[in-house]
């Protein structure tokens, strides 16, 4: 029973949203808008976002409030998970050189904002976060909750994380901390059980941690790797006189273009976020752990192809239209590739959907019975 089950009353709009859950996705768009280049450091996008947070937070309790009445300790671990958030909020944030204020969750947001950097997935993985707690709401109450006194264990080794990150002026390190406090104080009120099914959201917060200052190690072994394949493809059939040099392509015999293969051009960006989507689709969909490790792992080449792909028309468009017709192409369709690449994310975890319900099964394993979606597993009746 969800809440608009329990509340007739209430009137849903398309789609069974609710008039609050609307003005939350409102206020969610709102944030979002305001985290442009020209809002960067100012306290309004701040202020806007926590408050989208919170009001997920609270469309999340009303969409579950039949399970929601049913935990007991909500006192017990609403006080202590405040007193960690406000722990951070005030005692995070270890560099004061450069970012003079203490809060952890204020400085991540200003790396997601941060026009230098490509990390605006973080502003979105909290909220998908949400939603997977909303999906396996019914997991998670399978077995009583209660009080876990081992779970202060993880509480223990978060703190002592925080402190060496602190020390050591490492925030990727408190955000770990932060995260997994939060994870363990859940555990602490709940049980054994919530932490085993909830383990998955809170590993997705792990692309919540901003990497793009350390992915320069990875970026030109991709960039080569992509001025490769385009190199290959165009003597192939589209460009013959392309010459590459290192990173950078042009028109070997009439000089009519000459791109370089940039490190925003290598496809760590778009890696990121189609790991993010695939690791999604992989724990959703599959219970299988080859299916979901499968399912990470193709991220990998599509990232590759989807950025083949959008600098070999770019190639053909230079070839016929010369150097600025390119660089339009090549700005414009990024999109495109990217949407195309989540689509065969998509077309991969169904085609692996219909192999499993189809009967298919690897060498050595038997068939399963499938799961309803956020359920334990139960037995298949006529």
């Amino acid at each position: 029973m969800t809440s608009s089950d329990s509340e007739p009353s209430k009137k849903s709009l398309p789609y069974g949203l609710l008039p609050h859950e609307v003005g939350c996705l409102l206020l969610l768009g709102a944030a979002l808008y305001f985290t442009q280049d020209q809002y960067w450091r100012e306290p309004l996008p701040l202020y806007l976002f926590s408050a989208a947070i919170l009001g997920a937070v609270g469309v999340l309790c009303w969409r579950c409030l039949p399970e929601w009445r049913q935990l007991p300790n909500k006192w017990f671990w609403g006080v202590l998970t405040a007193a960690w958030v406000t722990l951070f909020g005030f005692w995070g944030n270890p560099t004061f050189s450069s970012w003079d204020k203490g809060s952890l969750p204020e400085w991540m947001f200003d790396m997601y904002t941060s026009p230098g950097l490509d990390e605006g997935h973080g502003l979105l993985i909290p909220f998908v976060v949400l939603a997977l707690f909303w999906w396996k709401r019914k997991e998670l109450l399978a077995k009583p909750p209660g009080l876990w006194w081992p779970a202060l264990g993880l509480i223990g080794l978060a703190l002592c994380l925080h402190i060496v990150g602190y020390k050591a002026q490492q925030q990727r390190l408190s955000i770990i901390a932060f995260f997994l406090g939060l994870y363990a104080l859940t555990g602490l009120a709940w049980g054994w059980h919530w932490l085993k099914a909830s383990f998955f959201p809170f590993f997705l917060l792990g692309f919540c941690i901003p990497v793009a200052e350390y992915s320069v190690s990875l970026t030109l072994p991709l960039r080569l790797l992509v001025s490769r394949i385009v190199e290959l493809v165009a003597h192939f059939a589209l460009a013959p006189d392309l010459k590459r040099v290192g990173t950078q392509l042009f028109d070997s015999v009439n000089h009519t273009y000459a791109y370089e293969v940039a490190a925003p051009c290598s496809g760590i960006h778009s890696l990121v976020a189609l790991l993010a989507v695939a690791t999604i689709l992989g724990f959703v969909n599959h219970q299988s752990w080859w299916k979901r490790a499968l399912m990470m792992l193709i991220a990998v080449p599509l990232a590759v192809l989807q950025n083949v792909l959008r600098l070999c028309f770019t190639i053909v468009v230079a070839e016929s239209f010369g150097q600025h017709a390119g660089k339009a192409v090549e700005t414009n369709t990024g999109y495109f590739t990217f949407a195309l690449a989540i689509a065969c994310e998509f077309w991969v975890s169904r085609w692996l959907e219909a192999k499993a319900s189809a009967g298919c099964t690897l060498p050595g394993q038997t068939q399963q019975p499938p799961l309803a979606s956020g359920l334990a597993d139960k037995p298949v009746t006529p």
